[in-house]
């Protein structure tokens, strides 16, 4: 099977400035091309690490991407260290020339000076990828059966060499298989007993089918995945075996496709043309960032009250300040009232409210940090739940929008 390594460089993803993204998502797309990745491999801006990694990958991989310094800078030493690596002498591109001159010209209108010219200098035996999202051209190099590929570390612009240049591109050298995936989404169980449950089932699979448990914020992801040049007999074979396990995992089962709690939600919500609104407090927004974080949520979504202080929570949602100041934000009646006031003042079918102590400060010995409380509903009814999570202020936060919305998902299907 044709492999794959993605080599990152940069100073900064080995310091932890800068968080690597575009390793996984080359992944998600090579591992959907058909293309196997061996290894995801991160250097610093250093000379003989990265000749050194080129060396290492190229014994193992039929293929080496490589992302990050290409820049203009004295410390972006990929491009000249390619040039050394595969012999080549370094030339002006024209159509890279034309690039740079047409950006900088037409799009910022600013004059080029010197050191941006030198992005249009390309090693003069490789295959130059336009740059149709900035100035840095990419470089397909061949050597001894390998390709090598050098794209822009800026991931807007890597995506967009990937998709439209590197992946076709690589499918004209090679035949890759075809990758099949089947993804479910479970909560409400954890992943021993998920084991436990489905053993005779995972014994039973035969080897061609990988079974793969991704736990995750209360949640556990189960995958099947196979392999094949025979496209039709995977799938069909893969979906046979996915419906078994649909069937053992009824119970707990959130849906059946690759996708995250919110998704799930917003699909409930499209489908019975329902809105939803949210108040919160101790998670400052995130359950409605997640809500509205792709395209089209405006169709499901209607407004949120972040209401940190008590003021907020009086003069927004009409919580009672007698409430409030006698036993605290924290507690079952305040977020049930927060929900009271969203649907009232929002207007919307469903809502989502809560309150809590994230972290790491502000607990107590009868509401420690982690305390949580959830409120969900509509105008005719409303349900609450506590939580008591033991974990980091941003773990806390994202794990209540994560089981606030289930227990929105939930609801919903109770009430329709």
């Amino acid at each position: 099977m044709t492999q794959a390594t993605i080599i990152t460089i940069g100073d900064e993803l080995l310091i932890g400035q800068v968080i690597d993204t575009n390793s996984a998502w080359m992944a998600q797309q090579l591992n959907k091309a058909g293309i196997r990745v061996a290894r995801r491999v991160a250097v610093g801006d250093v000379w003989e690490e990265i000749w050194r990694v080129l060396d290492d990958e190229s014994k193992h991989s039929d293929i080496i991407l490589i992302t990050g310094g290409l820049g203009p800078t004295a410390d972006d030493i990929t491009k000249p260290l390619l040039c050394k690596y595969f012999n080549a002498a370094m030339i002006v591109d024209a159509g890279a020339l034309e690039n740079v001159t047409n950006i900088f010209t037409n799009i910022l209108k600013r004059p080029m000076i010197e050191r941006n010219l030198k992005q249009a200098e390309v090693p003069d035996n490789c295959k130059v990828i336009l740059n149709k999202r900035g100035t840095a051209s990419g470089m397909w190099f061949e050597k001894e059966g390998k390709i090598f590929v050098s794209m822009p570390g800026v991931p807007y612009e890597m995506k967009g060499m990937m998709t439209d240049d590197v992946i076709p591109g690589l499918s004209k050298y090679y035949q890759f298989p075809h990758i099949a995936h089947r993804t479910l989404l479970t909560a409400g169980v954890g992943e021993s007993f998920l084991a436990d449950l489905i053993n005779d089932f995972e014994t039973a699979l035969p080897s061609t089918i990988k079974l793969a448990y991704l736990p995750n914020y209360g949640m556990v992801r189960l995958r099947l995945s196979a392999s094949g040049f025979d496209k039709d007999a995977i799938e069909n074979k893969i979906q046979l075996h996915f419906n078994k396990l649909q069937l053992l995992l009824s119970l707990y089962l959130v849906t059946n496709e690759d996708e995250p709690m919110q998704q799930v939600v917003a699909k409930l919500l499209v489908a019975k043309h329902k809105t939803i609104s949210t108040a919160e407090s101790c998670t400052g927004g995130y359950i409605a960032h997640l809500l509205t974080e792709k395209a089209g949520a405006s169709a499901y979504f209607s407004g949120s009250v972040v209401s940190y202080s008590y003021k907020v929570k009086e003069d927004l949602l009409q919580v009672d300040k007698n409430i409030l100041e006698s036993i605290g934000a924290v507690s079952e009646e305040v977020v049930i009232q927060m929900a009271k006031g969203a649907l009232k003042n929002i207007q919307t079918d469903f809502t989502i409210a809560v309150s809590g102590i994230m972290g790491p400060d502000g607990g107590s010995p009868g509401k420690p940090v982690g305390t949580v409380w959830v409120a969900v509903g509509n105008p005719n009814k409303i349900v609450t739940e506590k939580f008591q999570f033991r974990f980091d202020r941003q773990r806390n936060i994202e794990l209540t929008a994560t089981f606030a919305l289930n227990m929105l998902r939930k609801f919903i299907l109770s009430d329709l």
